[in-house]
């Protein structure tokens, strides 16, 4: 680095991820780079109300086909026959279909077009709750495109793909970049964060994650805050004032890590720490170091369930942001263990029981700080899975159902296009491998456009959405 040209080292830290995210959109030969461009030149947009965003990432895939299950008797019966196996001792499943007996109680009363119905896993009573209350809708058939793609198309390599379909960190940086993948800079709401960011007093919680490094929450200003779910953290010694014993030595600690420099990098790195420690002082005094009374009880199950604690740090969050300052705020929680090639009957069920708990307890959290409509939540995952089994369970898939919650949200509703159920048909690419027929830029569209973009700005939040046709879904009210 020392022995680096003057014109290498007055590049910095922002200008190096420009350019790499050029490169990468070149590579794919879509005329998107302008669009990161288009960044500096949005213009900021004020809100006087409060909104958040709410990502709930299910890593490593989740299996939609057992998550929202066909219902009706005939489409039904065709998932089962091709997913069905031996029947284990002591589970309710055949293989890795699940009977239609098991889904009575989870039967969703909205039903499809042309006599068709969807049931949720017998495990989600509680998401199934929010649902018929008109709270939850479900987005059918929803994934990575670049323009609209048919299987013609698609077998035919006509149209630009989504590049390294199938493979899990690249479409899980798809998913939350909206058009690129591994190495990807930004994720879509960090970028419609930063239009929305210069109304809140503390900036640095603009966008805050409760599950480690987030892609989504990333833009060209806003930067990812990260939390645990018992709160902020920050260095032990300067918190304590104390470094071997030594005030002077936790001062002398906190000068130096947090000092302006003139290399490009130190000086970024002095930045952060001196925003997250500023801001661990402001958190700690609006939201405490416990939570309180009622929020304990809303997240029951917060002590077993990693994605309860989570919610439960959020919703902490929201229920201060008048003291914090904070107009606009995104937010991502997430689980992992979804990548089941096997064991599926096994793990599965209390993977999704712990998601749908999570989520109702989330709702009735916000319905109680009377922030219901003012707060979306939505599940995203890094693809769907195979209709077809492997025995024990399903491979990489593309197209997948989710959920989208929240008071503003057009609920009880299914949104987008229900696929056909086969192995076949011409919504699948193979073993029941998903064509999406909703782009995550349709999807997204709508989020950013309620979350308070403006229209012109849309396509600097999602660089593709040029390509589709937007406000189609109706997903809010």
């Amino acid at each position: 680095m020392s022995h680096s040209s003057n014109h290498s080292q007055l590049l910095n830290r922002r200008s190096v991820l420009k350019s790499s995210a050029a490169i990468a959109l070149q590579r794919l030969g879509m005329p998107m780079a302008s669009s990161l461009g288009l960044m500096a030149n949005a213009a900021a947009q004020s809100a006087n109300d409060y909104k958040a965003l709410v990502c709930v990432f299910l890593f490593g895939a989740n299996d939609h086909y057992n998550t929202v299950i066909p219902y009706d008797l005939s489409t039904h019966s065709t998932y089962f026959n091709i997913r069905k196996g031996t029947v284990t001792a002591g589970s309710i499943y055949d293989g890795i279909a699940l009977p239609r007996d098991a889904l009575t109680a989870t039967a969703l009363s909205t039903p499809l077009s042309g006599g068709r119905q969807m049931a949720l896993n017998p495990e989600m009573t509680a998401l199934k709750s929010v649902f018929e209350n008109k709270r939850a809708s479900v987005l059918m058939n929803i994934g990575p495109l670049i323009v609209p793609t048919t299987l013609a198309q698609y077998n035919n390599k006509s149209v630009p793909l989504p590049p390294k379909l199938f493979s899990h960190n690249d479409q899980q940086a798809y998913w939350q970049s909206s058009y690129q993948t591994e190495g990807a800079a930004t994720g879509w709401g960090g970028r419609a964060a930063d239009l929305l960011m210069s109304g809140n007093s503390r900036s640095a919680l603009t966008c805050v994650s409760v599950n480690g490094n987030a892609l989504f929450l990333s833009g060209q200003n806003a930067i990812s805050y990260q939390m645990s779910t018992t709160g902020a953290t920050t260095v032990n010694a300067i918190k304590g004032k104390s470094l071997f014993g030594s005030a002077t030595c936790a001062n002398v600690l906190q000068t130096l890590i947090t000092q302006s420099s003139a290399i490009p990098m130190v000086n970024d790195y002095s930045t952060v720490t001196k925003r997250a420690l500023d801001t661990y002082d402001g958190i700690l005094s609006a939201i405490g170091t416990a939570s309180s009374t009622t929020i304990n009880n809303l997240f029951a199950t917060s002590a077993t369930n990693t994605l309860s604690a989570q919610l439960k740090m959020v919703a902490r969050l929201i229920e201060q942001q008048a003291v914090l300052g904070i107009k606009r705020q995104v937010f991502m929680v997430g689980m992992g263990g979804f990548d089941l090639h096997d064991f599926l009957p096994s793990q599965h069920p209390a993977l999704l029981q712990k998601l749908s708990s999570a989520m109702k307890e989330f709702d009735d959290a916000m319905i109680s700080l009377g922030k219901s409509n003012q707060v979306t939540t939505f599940t995203a995952s890094d693809f769907g899975r195979t209709l077809a089994s492997n025995g024990d369970g399903s491979d990489h898939g593309w197209g997948s159902h989710h959920f989208v919650m929240g008071g503003a949200v057009n609920g009880g509703k299914y949104f987008g296009v229900a696929p056909e159920i086969g192995l076949t048909h011409t919504q699948q690419v193979g073993s029941g491998r998903l064509l999406p027929s909703t782009a995550i830029d349709q999807f997204g569209a709508e989020m950013a456009a309620w979350f308070g973009v403006s229209s012109s700005d849309i396509k600097t939040v999602l660089p593709n959405a040029s390509h589709f046709d937007l406000n189609k879904l109706g997903v809010f009210k």
